[in-house]
């Protein structure tokens, strides 16, 4: 299992946009991915379920990969969150 922790630097936190953009990063791999915030743990696969997440600005975002490409997609995350979930501020 691969596992990295994120901040969520976005004004506005993980609305739909970035919520969006992260749901299709899993997406791209075989590997279970689980997005954690808090006490809450969700399929990272699901728009709604991360959405339910209610990641704000300041909240650390756990990404957990089990599976064949679970480093891959570890490293995924970490592009996406280089690229701030492709948010400008």
């Amino acid at each position: 299992m691969a596992e990295i922790k994120l901040e969520i630097t976005n004004k506005v936190g993980l609305h739909a946009r970035p919520a969006a953009l992260l749901v299709q990063t899993a997406n791209k791999f075989k590997s279970v991915i689980t997005a954690i915030n808090g006490d809450t743990s969700v399929n990272a696969k699901s728009i709604l379920n991360v959405l339910a997440l209610g990641a704000d600005k300041g909240s650390i975002l756990t990404i957990k990969a089990e599976g064949e490409d679970a480093d891959q997609a570890i490293q995924a995350f970490k592009e996406l969150h280089a690229n701030n979930f492709g948010e400008k501020e």
